[in-house]
């Protein structure tokens, strides 16, 4: 594998600054979920973001219209029906009212949000998908076909499911020896890529339910890998050094071959 040397470059930023909004225009007071999770903890879609919250007695996320900035109430309404912490959200790419969440209680719950966002708390679902024996980490929608959800759990399974029927309709089991870090499909939805503990990114199609590439030790150290398609289908990857230094990564999973470079934090 070719490396990049560390050189010094002439940034073509380097006197430009980014200038802070006022406040007015932020989403303020809002209590973030403190859980130990690798997760974004908040989704955007055109109408809406929602942000995972502490929440006493389950789990919770907020979702608040764009519009809606400043100061966020501490009663503001919440989607309140799991029964454990909230790890990950993603909106449907196909319904802007449409979310999908995955929880420490094992469940994936998929909820219908109001057209002008929430008046009063949801507690209710509109479909529970039960199938992991462990948390669920991970959620994420298919990029082209409607009511398709792919969930991975720490139960080291990948499940996708038909929305519409809360059939799981492909499980793919015994492909990772450990906890999945993220999942991400390719362009079309015909490929996901995943990151494993194991520090392995593998492609995996998911209609054959077989691996088509695997690299070993994209990155070499122990903290969580990513890994995402790009629109042209190669894969784009961060992680760290066995001296926890981050690297970034462009993989062709094609022949597993790609450029690793180190950046300074």
């Amino acid at each position: 594998m070719n490396m990049f040397k560390r050189v010094v470059r002439q940034s073509k930023f380097r006197h430009v600054f980014g200038q802070a909004v006022k406040n007015d225009q932020c989403y303020d007071d809002i209590r973030v979920s403190r859980v130990t999770w690798d997760s974004a903890f908040c989704a955007v879609n055109p109408k809406f973001v929602a942000v995972i919250v502490e929440a006493s007695g389950g789990g919770a996320f907020m979702v608040l219209p764009l519009h809606k900035t400043g100061r966020i109430d501490k009663a503001y309404p919440t989607v309140c029906g799991h029964t454990g912490p909230v790890l990950d959200i993603d909106w449907c790419p196909h319904n802007d009212q449409v979310i999908a969440s995955g929880s420490e209680d094992c469940t994936v719950m998929v909820w219908q949000i109001p057209e002008n966002g929430l008046v009063t708390s949801m507690p209710e679902p509109v479909v529970v998908l039960e199938g992991h024996s462990k948390r669920v980490g991970i959620v994420t929608w298919h990029p082209t076909a409607r009511n398709i959800l792919l969930s991975a759990g720490c139960d080291n399974v990948i499940i996708i499911w038909n929305v519409g029927t809360g059939e799981a309709i492909i499980t793919l089991e015994d492909m990772h020896p450990d906890i999945i870090f993220s999942v991400c499909w390719n362009r079309n939805g015909s490929l996901i890529c995943t990151a494993c503990k194991d520090k392995k990114v593998r492609v995996i199609d998911p209609r054959k339910e077989e691996i088509v590439a695997e690299k070993d030790k994209a990155h070499e150290g122990a903290r969580p890998i990513r890994a995402i398609f790009l629109s042209d289908g190669k894969v784009f990857t961060t992680g760290f050094s066995r001296m926890s230094e981050r690297q970034l990564a462009l993989w062709d999973p094609v022949s597993c071959h790609g450029n690793r470079r180190q950046i300074s934090s």
